[in-house]
């Protein structure tokens, strides 16, 4: 291109120049407000987004709407305490009250401890089992062996025992004569002895029941000293008589006067 072109297509370019209608600083200043305007909405947009996600957790943590105080949270819900499971049942149990234990339905007669002596209550497991063995009798004082003996043990280490209460077999069910430990009749103690396994478990309930003490049968003394001036059997009436005789038997008259004893005469 030559000088002289390039020279009238700038005197063209500077005819055809429109002069801007502001300053520089006035373009400036729009700039920087532009920006601003930017930045607000922006901030704007940016909490709308915020306030309307806190809306939703809201709504998504109480759905069925109302106040706080009306409705807790789940977190601040008094929780009901676990309930503890209950034991369970024992495979037999002894009433000392009456005197019976019950095992798979059968009932046994029992003797236990004596006044001296009680036998503590509560639920014990089977824990040994010995054919023979040496258990405390009459107060404590001697040792009997006993047959079918079945040890047990409490919670607490608490021991007693169940076994054949050979010494009187008439006792069971009816009176308690041992220092503590349960006893049976062979044949029944027998029987349990086969029917429980270690680990099987006990319970003892109620408390021994006094044996009552038999009133004395009066007796009657028939020496001659105790009936003289009573009334013995087949009397009548009450009234006094004579040992031997009844109200209706005349009594002889008894003279008063001594009797003389005849001397001879000199």
């Amino acid at each position: 291109m030559s000088d002289e072109l390039a020279s009238g297509l700038r005197e063209l370019a500077q005819d055809a120049e429109t002069p801007p209608s502001v300053s520089g600083a006035e373009i400036r200043l729009r700039a920087v407000r532009r920006r601003r305007r930017r930045f607000r909405w922006t901030a704007v947009t940016v909490a709308g987004a915020c306030a309307a996600a806190s809306l939703a957790l809201v709504v998504a943590l109480n759905p069925t709407g109302g106040d706080r105080e009306d409705h807790p949270s789940p977190a601040a819900s008094p929780t009901a305490p676990p309930s503890s499971p209950s034991p369970a049942a024992p495979d037999a149990t002894v009433d000392l009250s009456r005197r019976m234990l019950t095992v798979a339905g059968r009932e046994l007669p029992i003797s236990s401890g004596s006044v001296r002596y009680p036998t503590a209550g509560g639920r014990m497991m089977v824990v040994s089992k010995d054919s023979v063995k040496a258990l405390p009798m009459f107060a404590g004082k001697y040792l009997e062996k006993v047959a079918w003996v079945i040890g047990l043990r409490a919670a607490d280490g608490t021991t007693n025992f169940v076994g054949t209460l050979m010494a009187d077999e008439k006792a069971p069910g009816n009176y308690d004569i041992t220092t503590g430990w349960i006893g049976l009749r062979r044949a029944d103690a027998l029987w349990l002895y086969k029917q429980l396994e270690p680990g099987a478990v006990i319970e003892i309930r109620g408390a021994a029941t006094p044996t009552p003490t038999p009133t004395p049968t009066p007796t009657v003394d028939l020496s001659p000293s105790a009936t003289e001036g009573t009334v013995l059997p087949g009397g009548t009436g009450g009234a006094v008589t004579s040992p031997g005789r009844t109200a209706d038997t005349p009594v002889p008259p008894v003279s008063a006067t001594p009797s003389v004893a005849a001397v001879p005469a000199d």
